[in-house]
């Protein structure tokens, strides 16, 4: 008889969450800790299924032939049955009547002891990290975003567009882009200069033309040397795009989706929001829940500047009619002033991209930022020039070539709407929602500059 994979094994999750005393159970995964002694043996065993982990009981005789094996990073595999627990923060713990070490692993070598490790010196270890409490959490809220944010969009009839990594195009004009090179000619393989993506926007334009409501998810590259806090050169995008719409509906489905994943994936992981609540954020959980049921603020460029300007505050950056904003002056907006997520919109023309929409006024585009506390930035949208003419008129005066995006142009020739959409920076969501500072730590295998990792 063919045993279903959900047959497979019970997960600790599972055990800890529905089973009850008197139960036959097989757990299998890593010991976490153990402790021996003359009175009471134990080891607690987790599978990353759960933030919590399950102690295991063990008998003196037990304790006696496993105490050299039993050890941090062991894989195990006990049966037993389920007792009450005396243990704080459980009901259930496991009484064993079959032990196997499937895996051993020798302490004294093993990198992941007891005490605490710095997260700097666990991104030197990216293979092993995932074991510790952090990033158990960190990936299995990881998982449960990626997932909220398909659900959200699938529920609202968006169809998931897969966009191609390699490509000619460069929606970000700014050329900081990896080249895709096949011997000693760039050109050769594909008959033109390629290049790893920025943002899959561009090519899904083309599907909005012609689907209405969809949107692209997956990973894009930045040939950035930066090597911020919030810089990765390999990391995901969400970008939807939708048709019939201007500014407004943009700003509308962005609100949407900011509280209707962020609850989401709050409800999905409260076990490790609470971790992070208690461990790397304080307050984490309130801040996420007052988002939530709060407005977010929308404020012109103008007024952010102006708003800037009167707040008495010492910048590194000089904010200036004009400037750019910078990190700490977004902060600022979000963190102080507004104390909350806010949009900014109408940015000056130069600021921006090619196909931003121009403004009645000839001086601003139709663009809107989004910007949260402890980020800044983690939404960059905006409608889309829908007009042939103007669109042509801003390639030519940033010196595009023509030639090279006839086919975007031809969206705009043939049957052309309203439209548009925003680009959603996956990790930073991630560091937002989690209180995690660094985005090498909420990548499974940062790619910045001078470190590839594995």
């Amino acid at each position: 008889m063919t045993v279903s994979y959900r047959e497979r094994r019970t997960t600790v999750a599972q055990i800890l969450s529905n089973g009850t005393i008197g139960d036959t159970v097989e757990a299998t995964g890593w010991v976490k800790t153990s402790r021996f002694s003359k009175n009471v043996s134990f080891v607690h065993v987790m599978d990353g299924s759960t933030v919590r982990t399950l102690q295991v009981v063990l008998s003196a005789e037990d304790a006696l032939e496993f105490k050299t094996r039993l050890v941090i990073g062991a894989a195990v595999k006990i049966a037993g049955s389920l007792v009450e627990s005396p243990a704080k923060g459980q009901t259930v713990e496991l009484a064993p009547t079959k032990i196997e070490v499937l895996g051993d692993c020798d302490a004294s070598e093993y990198p992941l002891q007891k005490k605490r490790t710095s997260l700097e010196h666990l991104r030197t270890m990216q293979h092993l990290r995932p074991r510790t409490n952090t990033f158990q959490s960190l990936f299995r809220v990881r998982n449960a975003l990626a997932w909220q944010i398909h659900k959200f969009f699938q529920e609202r009839g968006f169809q998931w567009i897969h966009t191609p990594i390699i490509t000619s195009s460069d929606c970000e004009g700014a050329g900081e882009m990896f080249a895709v090179v096949a011997g000693d000619d760039p050109a050769a393989f594909f008959g033109e200069p390629a290049f790893m993506t920025v943002s899959g926007q561009l090519e899904v334009e083309a599907f909005a033309s012609s689907f209405s409501d969809v949107y692209t998810f997956g990973p894009t590259f930045r040939a950035e040397n930066s090597n911020t806090t919030r810089h990765a050169s390999e990391f995901w995008m969400i970008e939807p795009e939708i048709a019939f719409a201007d500014l407004g509906d943009v700003i509308s489905l962005a609100t949407d989706f900011m509280k209707t994943v962020t609850a989401g994936t709050l409800a999905q992981c409260p076990d490790d929001f609470a971790f992070f609540d208690a461990r790397i954020e304080p307050g984490l959980i309130e801040t996420l829940n007052k988002a939530i049921e709060s407005e977010f603020a929308v404020i012109s460029y103008d007024e952010a500047i102006a708003l800037l300007m009167a707040s008495g505050k010492k910048f590194e950056y000089k904010v200036a009619p004009g400037a750019h904003l910078q990190s700490e002056h977004e902060r600022y907006l979000a963190e102080e002033h507004f104390q909350g997520p806010v949009f900014v919109t109408d940015y000056p023309i130069e600021q921006k991209s090619f196909y931003m929409r121009v403004n009645d006024d000839g001086r601003t585009v139709a663009a809107t930022d989004l910007l949260v506390p402890r980020i800044g930035e983690v939404i960059g949208g905006s409608q889309r020039e829908e007009r042939f003419d103007v669109l042509h008129e801003q390639m030519t005066l940033r010196g595009i070539d023509t030639a090279t995006y006839d086919w975007y142009l031809d969206l705009r020739r043939f049957g052309s709407v309203p439209h548009g959409g925003f680009g959603l920076g996956f990790e930073r969501m991630l560091m937002w929602l989690t209180g995690m500072k660094n985005i090498r730590d909420v990548l499974p295998y940062p790619r910045t500059p001078g470190a590839t990792g594995l």
